[in-house]
């Protein structure tokens, strides 16, 4: 009971967090399922199935709020999802400390880079959404797909800030479309795929699945009363702790 307790409140915390900022929720919900005893693969099956639902619970909010544009919302499924099967193949192939190092220093990279940049996604600034640059964009998408498919957490803020950077998006619309596309579809492809080769520790996955739709939930509520300054902020604390986070489990790990 008292595992249970805790994993329900830490994933609870990540999960807002993450429909806050646009992902990252793997930063405290894969540590503590590691923490408790399962192995690697296993846990991250388990995560990323626990992700769907956080992406179920943003899902019903940003619905009713009408945040996506249903068009647009295809050519990010359309781009993302082969690139996350190719990636879930891939993940179980490489060593976990050069996955884990990889993925520390994007991350951070993220964060840095929208520091640096104090008017980046703070007002909506359509661009790239014809001819050449759109097909450069979903290029983009693809290949942040493979990484989500592939590595542990914090890959929805790949696509949060691509959306921001490449197609000039506000962050408020961007990690609307994150927590929609990425958290229900994306990990959904993912977590079967995954949970197919590697299996699911089931008696954990009730507890972070109503965890994660009720944080889903939370998060994007608070998200659409908040001015994009506000999710910034939580963008970039997110994604350079999850950096920090990662380098030191891979000093650990190596």
């Amino acid at each position: 009971m008292i595992e249970l307790l805790a994993l329900f409140f830490v994933s609870l915390i990540a999960n807002i967090l993450s429909a806050l900022a646009g992902g990252g929720a793997g930063l405290l919900q894969l540590p503590i399922l590691l923490f408790l005893g399962l192995a690697f693969p296993v846990a991250l099956a388990t995560h990323k199935v626990a992700s769907v639902a956080l992406g179920l619970g943003a899902t019903i909010k940003h619905l009713k709020a009408g945040s996506l544009n249903w068009r647009f919302a295809l050519l990010i499924l359309a781009s993302g999802l082969p690139g996350v099967f190719i990636g879930t193949l891939l993940v179980l192939q490489i060593p976990e400390r050069w996955t884990l190092l990889i993925l520390a220093l994007l991350t951070s990279g993220l964060g840095i880079y929208s520091l640096l940049s104090p008017t980046l996604g703070q007002a909506p600034q359509s661009r790239h959404r014809s001819g050449l640059a759109l097909w450069q964009g979903a290029v983009g998408l693809f290949l942040i797909g493979i990484l989500n498919g592939s590595f542990t957490s914090g890959t929805g803020l790949f696509v949060t800030l691509w959306l921001v950077h490449w197609f000039g998006m506000d962050y408020k619309r961007a990690v609307a479309y994150t927590m929609v596309l990425v958290g229900l579809f994306w990990n959904g492809a993912g977590a079967i795929s995954l949970a197919m080769q590697a299996g699911l520790y089931w008696p954990w996955v009730p507890v972070l699945l109503i965890a994660s739709a009720l944080g889903g939930y939370l998060g994007a509520h608070w998200g659409l009363k908040q001015g994009n300054q506000l999710i910034k902020r939580c963008f970039e604390s997110v994604t350079i702790l999850t950096g920090i986070s990662l380098l030191i489990k891979t000093i650990k790990v190596w």
